[in-house]
Formats: structure tokens, C-alpha cells, sequence
């Protein structure tokens, strides 16, 4: 993948301009030059997930999608540095398969409630219990978890990775982990018994099905739902489709609804309103603390110090490259 030119600011902004004002632009516009001279001279690239704040993820981002695209397109850039604008756990992702560049995350308080929900000695502590039975850790998880692991996934590719180790080691049980809500979900759609664990996400699991209910009323039932596998079951049954933000996305591309509500958090919205003019988009949702934390001003100061970078120790990162190259190798298969 080559080093992206340049962009337009005057078509960044037709991107942007019914989420800010003339004025807001305007005092951002420095901040996108500035980054965008920064990313030249550093070779950088930027990741942005699909819950950066939009003048992140339209602005100065290279790459955007959801977890499994971002680690997918790492190991495709050809770049010096690269800049993870998500949170802790995506850094990592991007290091370990990239050990010879430069990753940088804006803020290294950006985590993730689930990646904190779970160590590795919990991990050690279930394959006790659980003995011969197959570790499947969602991509949202530390290096040092997905060291103890035998296969990681997404949101996106759950079912499949859980049915391909179950397949490959002869199991009929694989340990999901941690999230319980994405365990439940993926035991929906797949006959190998997920044993999961109790982890959450923190914004996902505030979503309650009577908000759905009391919002279709308030639209006499004219929109469609859509949410991501980490809400609760029952708001995932409350919902009309369920799947991962890159799912959403293509939902919408697909099927093109007239109107939505899409449960997960906030910038999701945001970032799909431009490429979906047909579609009004129902306000109502959680942001993530986490994600917020990256900014245009963290941004240019990462790429200014080169600070703060990831590192991982070269025996943890080897173990924890074997789980991510493995579901990788699935998705190619």
C-alpha cells in the first residue's frame, strides 16, 4: 500500500458539514494541515476505527473499518509510523503484527473496559477447569491474554473462528471470552457450545430493550434497529439485524433503510451519514470515554514526539502473534 497524498480540505469538509459548523471548521482546519504535514514528513499512516469522532475518522485518518479491517490493513501499509486512533488493545494489534515499525497510540489512557475485564491468569485458570478444551479471546483483549490464547476474533468473524477451532482441534466447546453478551450471540448462530465469561462492554451494556420499544412508538415502527452483538440479548432480539460496525455498514449499503437506529456508540452515526444520504439516522446512543480520548491535538502531538509508542516484549509478542495471524489465516482460507 503506497503513502496517501495529500487530501482536499474543501472535500474533507462536504464530508463533515452536517456535523459542523463553518466556524468549528475553521478551527480545526490547522490542526488537519498540520497533521497531514506531520504524516508526510514522519511516513505515517493513521488507523481510525469506526468510533473516532468524525473529524478524525474523515479528516487525517488513512484507514478506517472496525477491528478485524484495522488489523487486516496493518499488515498491508508501507509506513515508517502508525498512528492507532482507537484504543490500547488496537495499538497492540498493529505492533504485533508490525514489529518493525513505529505504532503510536495518542493517549495510552485510551482502554477498553473489556480489555481490562480479563488476565492472563484467568485464562490459565479456565483451561484447569476446562482442560483440552480450544481459548477463543475477542480481538478485544491485551497482547498478554492473547498470549494465553489459541485463536482471537472480532465481532465480525466470531462464528466462523469459533466453528474453524472447533473444527480443527475436535472440540465440541470452545471458552469465548471475555465478553458474555457476544458469547450469548455467537451461541445463537453456531451448534459448538460457547463457555464464556463474564466480561462487558461498558457502553454497549447500557442499552435497555424498553429504549428500543419507547423509540419504534415514537415512529410508529418506521425504522429499522440495528445492533452490535456486544448490547444484551435482549436487545439484540429487541433488534431487526445485529453485527459488528463493519456489518452495519454493509446492512445499510445493502439494504439502504429510510430510516435507523443504530445501537452501538455514538460516532458510528456520525461517520456513516455522509455515504448514506438516503437514510435519516435516529439519535440514540453511549459514548465511549475511551475512544474520546483521541483527539486532532493528541494526534499531531504523538506525531510531533513520536510518543507514546507501543512496545512489547519479543517473547509476549510472539506468543500473542500466533492467536491474531490465526484468525487472519481463517479469514484468508
Amino acid at each position: 500500500m503506497n503513502m496517501p497524498r495529500k487530501p482536499d480540505l474543501d472535500l474533507l469538509y462536504t464530508r463533515m458539514q452536517s456535523m459542523l459548523t463553518p466556524m468549528e471548521w475553521s478551527l480545526i482546519t490547522p490542526v488537519i494541515e498540520h497533521i497531514q504535514a506531520l504524516k508526510a514528513e514522519r511516513q505515517a499512516v493513521i488507523l481510525a476505527h469506526n468510533y473516532m469522532r468524525p473529524e478524525i475518522f474523515h479528516g487525517v485518518a488513512d484507514i478506517t473499518g472496525d477491528s478485524l479491517a484495522l488489523a487486516q490493513k496493518a499488515v498491508e501499509v508501507d509506513a515508517e509510523v502508525i498512528v492507532v486512533a482507537g484504543v490500547h488493545f488496537m495499538a497492540e494489534t498493529a505492533k504485533l503484527l508490525n514489529p518493525t515499525r513505529t505504532v503510536l497510540i495518542p493517549d495510552m489512557r485510551a482502554g477498553c473496559s473489556l480489555a481490562e475485564s480479563i488476565t492472563p491468569d484467568d485464562i490459565r485458570a479456565l483451561r484447569q477447569q476446562w482442560p483440552g478444551v480450544p481459548v477463543c479471546v475477542y480481538v478485544n483483549t491485551s497482547a498478554a491474554v492473547k498470549a494465553e490464547a489459541d485463536i482471537c476474533c472480532t465481532s465480525g468473524n466470531a462464528v466462523r473462528i469459533v466453528e474453524a477451532i472447533a473444527r480443527e482441534t475436535g472440540s465440541d466447546s470452545v471458552l469465548f471470552l471475555p465478553d458474555r453478551y457476544l458469547a450469548a450471540w455467537v451461541q445463537t448462530q453456531t451448534d459448538v457450545r460457547i463457555i464464556p465469561f463474564d466480561g462487558s462492554c461498558e457502553v454497549h451494556e447500557q442499552y435497555r430493550p424498553e429504549d428500543i420499544h419507547s423509540i419504534r412508538e415514537d415512529y410508529n415502527n418506521d425504522l429499522v434497529v440495528i445492533a452490535h452483538p456486544e448490547c444484551p440479548s435482549d436487545v439484540i432480539q429487541a433488534a431487526d439485524f445485529a453485527g459488528s460496525t463493519a456489518q452495519m455498514a454493509d446492512y445499510l449499503e445493502r439494504e439502504k433503510p429510510g430510516r435507523v437506529l443504530l445501537i452501538t456508540e455514538c460516532s458510528m452515526g456520525d461517520n456513516l451519514m455522509k455515504s448514506h444520504p438516503e437514510t435519516d439516522f435516529i439519535r440514540s446512543c453511549h459514548m465511549c470515554p475511551h475512544m474520546k480520548r483521541i483527539t486532532l491535538e493528541t494526534i499531531a502531538n504523538s506525531l510531533q514526539t513520536l510518543e507514546p509508542r507501543i512496545d512489547i516484549p519479543a517473547e509476549l509478542a510472539r506468543r500473542a502473534r500466533v492467536s491474531v495471524e490465526r484468525m487472519l489465516a481463517v479469514g484468508r482460507s
